[in-house]
């Protein structure tokens, strides 16, 4: 066998479906007390449905997260964050919400917890892209990389066929990069056979019954390992 490297992310995972039970939970676990719930605008209702759920342990909701995380955001997010004296972060969304998180992260080391309800895979790599006067700048940092990562399969139960499918191919195409990657090793190119499987299998079902419930847990778990893949060579 060749030498390799292999660096795993640090992220803790809990997957499976009612999952959110457990940010209470997983907020103590992290020592917060305050944290600022993000979202994107159309999801700002479930934002707030979130931050009332955990009651005293939320700061309050952010819920202007922009595709390509704009730094304008980012910086009326950390006025925002600073305000509430929100002391962690919580994102519920996909590649716009988490980017957000990572994007304020880098700026303050606040912890991160993303819950994901699409299959972006995001969460799982340390990249962030951010656009200032319309270029887009990308770079990796440990920094960036979420705390916790709570994977709920009901989140994603609502994801439109379409949005699975387009989102699905998306996550499909990091796991095969992978596979040719100059830095693929053999725990990569196992992950990435394991999520392009999962994905291939679930992705057909979701388009002709997007409330199958085994195919969206499917799904969700091979999005996670093609984000591992995507962060990881």
């Amino acid at each position: 066998m060749k030498s390799f490297v292999y660096n795993a992310q640090p992220a803790r995972v809990v997957f499976g479906s009612g999952t959110i039970a457990r940010l209470p939970e997983e907020i103590d676990r992290l020592g917060l007390k305050r944290v600022l719930v993000l979202a994107t605008p159309p999801r700002e209702a479930d934002a707030r449905r979130h931050a009332e759920f955990l009651g005293d342990r939320a700061a309050g909701v952010y819920a202007k997260a922009t595709m390509h995380t704009p730094v304008s955001v980012t910086e009326d997010a950390l006025r925002v964050a600073a305000e509430l004296q929100a002391d962690g972060l919580v994102a519920v969304g996909g590649g716009s919400t988490t980017g957000l998180a990572k994007a304020i992260a880098l700026r303050t080391d606040l912890p991160q917890i993303v819950m994901p309800t699409t299959y972006a895979g995001s969460e799982m790599t340390p990249i962030l892209g951010e656009t200032k006067d319309g270029v887009k700048v990308t770079q990796s940092s440990p920094k960036v990389l979420p705390e916790v990562v709570i994977y709920d399969v009901d989140l994603t139960m609502t994801l439109p066929a379409s949005l699975s499918g387009t989102s699905g191919m998306n996550a499909i195409a990091h796991a095969v990069e992978a596979l040719y990657a100059r830095e693929s090793n053999p725990v990569i190119n196992l992950m990435a056979t394991e999520a392009i499987g999962a994905l291939v299998s679930a992705l057909p079902v979701i388009a002709g019954n997007p409330h199958d419930r085994d195919a969206r847990s499917e799904a969700l778990y091979g999005a996670w390992l093609c984000g591992i893949c995507l962060g990881s060579v």
